[in-house]
C-alpha cells in the first residue's frame, strides 16, 4: 500500500515563510510608530479614549500601549516588553519599543537578501553582549557618592519628556528628596530605596508648583466619626483587617428558641462581643485604629468615648505600608492557639504622633514620624484629573530612575549619545568579523541610530544632518587618543546642535540603557524566530 504524504487537515489558517515574517515585522512597526512621537523632551502627548470614554493623555510609552488593545500576535510581544521595561527600570518604555521594531525591521531586509534568521540571530546576540560591555566599560561614568545635583538631573532627563517639563528644577528637587527620604538598609547591608513607600495623593485646585512633600504617610480618608481628636500622640497604632461590627451568626446557623425571653439575651450578648473586643484593643494601649473593613455606630461610639481616631476601609495596599513603617502587625482575627480572644500589645505599630488634615477638600489622616523606615507622602496639586494622572505617572518614571541611579551608582549621557557611540563601535566591530554575523550587527549598529534620528525628527530639526554631526563626533572619540570626552556629545534639541550632554546635565542611569538593550535585542529574536503563524479557527460546537 503506498503511502500517499497528505499534509494534515488543519481547522484554520495556515501562513509560513516570508509571509508571516514580513506581517509580523508590519505589525510591530505599526505599534512602534504610535510610540514614536512621544519620545524625547519635545515628544507629543497622546490621547486615549477608551470603550466607556474614559479619556487618558499620556506620554508615558507603556500606558499608551497598555491601553491599546492589540489583536496581532507579535505586536503583544512589544507591549509585554514595555510593560517589562516599566516593572524592571521604570523609564525607558518608549526607546525599547522604537530600537526593538527597528531591529526587525532590519532584520527582515537581511532574510530577503537570502541570510539565515538563525545568523542574524546570533549576530543580534553577539552586538547585544558586546554594546552592554562598552557601556559598562568605556561610557558609564562612576558618580562617586552621588552628589546630589547628578540625582537631580537624572530626575530632571527622565521628566523633560512629559508634561512638568516646565517645571522640572521644582519636580526634580521634590523626587529626590522623595526617594533620599526611604533610604533603608536590609538584612543584608545592602542600601535599598523602596518607592513603594513613597505614597502619592493627588488633590485638585492650586497649581502645580504648589505640590508638596509631607514626612508621614498618608491615608485618603478621614476619621470614622466627627467625635474623635483631631491629633493623637505619641500614637499606638492598631492594623485590624476584619469588622468591627455587631456580631452576626455565621451563614447558615440556625438557633432555635424555645422562650421569646431568650432573644433578648441573644441581642444583648451580640451587642457585648463587639464590645469586649473594642476593649481589649483599648486596652493593650491601642489610640489609632485603621481597619480595611467597616465599623458600625455603637462601636464607633465606644471609640469616641475613649478619645481614640478610628479610620475605616482603609485601603489594603496603604494599610501594609503603614505596618511595615509603624512596625504594627496586621491582625485579621483576635482568636489565638487555645481559642480565646486576645489582643497582645506587640501587634501595636508606633508613630509620634497621628493627625487628620485637610488638604483641598479632603480629609487625609496622617501618619507621622514612623519608627522603622521613612514614609513620605507627595502631594500632587493640578487643574484637573488628567494631568494629575499624567503627573502621577511622570513622577513614576522619575522616582524608579532616581532609585536606579543611587543603587548602580552609574550614569551614562543621554539625548542619543550612548546610542551614536554604540553604533559607530559596532560597525567598526563588524568590518574585524570574517564571518556571516557580519551583516547582521553592522544592521544592529545602524538600527541603534532610530533613537537620535526620532529625537531630531520629533524637535522638527534635520534629523540626517545631526546625525551624521553625531557620528563624526564619536568616530573621533573612538579612534583618536585625545579626543576621548567627544564619547559624551549628544544632541541640544532647543538649539538644534550638538553638545557635551553629559556637562549640560542630560543624564541617565547606565543600568537603564543596558535594559533597554537587552529587553530590545530579545523581543527582536523572539518575534524573527517565528516562520509559521497557524490561527485555529473556534469550532462552531463550542460557541453554543
Amino acid at each position: 500500500m503506498a503511502l500517499v504524504n497528505q499534509t494534515p487537515d488543519i481547522s484554520g489558517e495556515r501562513q509560513s515563510g516570508q509571509d508571516v515574517r514580513t506581517q509580523n515585522v508590519v505589525a510591530c512597526q505599526a505599534i512602534a510608530n504610535i510610540v514614536k512621537t512621544s519620545l524625547g523632551p519635545v515628544g507629543l502627548d497622546k490621547m486615549l479614549v477608551d470603550d466607556i470614554g474614559d479619556v487618558t493623555i499620556t506620554n508615558d510609552g507603556a500606558t499608551i500601549l497598555m491601553m491599546l488593545e492589540v489583536e496581532h500576535p507579535a505586536a503583544k510581544v512589544l507591549v509585554e516588553l514595555a510593560a517589562l521595561q516599566d516593572r524592571e527600570v521604570g523609564d525607558g518604555t518608549t526607546s525599547v519599543v522604537i530600537v526593538a521594531a527597528e531591529l526587525l525591521k532590519r532584520a527582515n531586509d537581511l532574510v530577503r537578501n537570502k541570510i539565515h534568521p538563525t545568523s542574524i540571530i546570533s549576530g543580534y546576540r553577539l552586538a547585544m553582549r558586546e554594546a552592554c560591555k562598552y557601556v559598562d566599560e568605556k561610557l558609564a561614568v562612576k558618580v562617586e557618592k552621588l552628589g546630589k545635583d547628578s540625582l537631580v538631573n537624572c530626575a530632571k532627563t527622565s521628566m523633560s519628556s512629559k508634561l512638568i517639563a516646565g517645571d522640572s528644577d521644582f519636580f526634580a528637587n521634590l523626587v529626590v528628596d522623595a526617594v533620599l527620604a526611604v533610604k533603608m538598609t536590609n538584612a543584608r547591608g545592602e542600601v535599598r530605596y523602596p518607592i513603594k513607600g513613597i505614597n502619592i495623593l493627588k488633590a485638585h485646585g492650586k497649581s502645580a508648583r504648589e505640590s508638596f512633600l509631607m514626612n508621614g504617610y498618608a491615608l485618603n480618608t478621614g476619621r470614622a466619626a466627627q467625635g474623635m481628636p483631631l491629633r493623637v500622640s505619641p500614637a499606638k497604632i492598631a492594623c485590624l483587617d476584619f469588622n468591627l461590627q455587631k456580631t452576626k451568626m455565621q451563614l447558615g446557623v440556625q438557633v432555635l428558641v424555645s422562650d421569646p425571653r431568650e432573644l433578648e439575651k441573644i441581642r444583648q450578648r451580640e451587642a457585648d462581643m463587639t464590645k469586649e473586643r473594642i476593649e481589649k484593643l483599648l486596652k493593650a494601649g491601642a489610640n489609632v485604629i485603621l481597619t480595611t473593613k467597616g465599623i458600625d455606630d455603637m462601636a464607633l461610639k465606644y471609640f469616641v468615648e475613649a478619645g481614640a481616631i478610628a479610620v475605616r476601609r482603609v485601603r489594603k495596599e496603604d494599610m501594609r505600608h503603614v505596618a511595615k513603617a509603624t512596625g504594627a502587625t496586621l491582625v485579621s482575627t483576635f482568636a489565638d492557639m487555645e481559642g480565646e480572644e486576645t489582643f497582645e500589645p506587640s501587634f501595636l505599630g508606633v508613630a509620634d504622633e497621628v493627625v487628620e488634615e485637610r488638604i483641598a477638600d479632603d480629609a487625609v489622616v496622617m501618619i507621622k514620624g514612623t519608627k522603622t523606615s521613612g514614609a513620605v507622602t507627595l502631594i500632587l496639586r493640578g487643574a484637573n484629573d488628567y494631568m494629575l494622572d499624567e503627573m502621577d505617572r511622570a513622577l513614576h518614571d522619575a522616582l524608579s530612575i532616581v532609585k536606579r541611579t543611587l543603587e548602580s551608582n552609574t550614569v551614562v549621557a543621554g539625548g542619543g549619545a550612548v546610542e551614536s557611540a554604540l553604533s559607530v563601535y559596532l560597525e567598526y566591530l563588524a568590518t574585524t568579523l570574517g564571518s556571516r554575523e557580519q551583516l547582521a550587527i553592522a544592521e544592529f549598529a545602524e538600527s541603534l541610530l532610530i533613537i537620535p534620528k526620532v529625537l531630531a525628527v520629533n524637535a522638527a530639526k534635520d534629523a540626517t544632518e545631526l546625525v551624521a554631526k553625531l557620528r563624526a563626533y564619536h568616530h573621533k572619540a573612538q579612534t583618536m587618543a585625545d579626543k576621548k570626552d567627544f564619547a559624551n556629545m549628544g544632541l541640544d534639541l532647543a538649539e538644534g546642535k550638538i553638545r557635551n550632554n553629559l556637562e549640560a546635565g542630560v543624564i541617565e542611569p547606565a543600568m537603564s540603557k543596558v535594559k533597554i538593550i537587552q529587553f530590545a535585542t530579545e523581543a527582536a529574536i523572539t518575534i524573527l524566530r517565528i516562520d509559521d503563524m497557524i490561527k485555529l479557527v473556534k469550532d462552531e460546537g463550542q460557541e453554543e
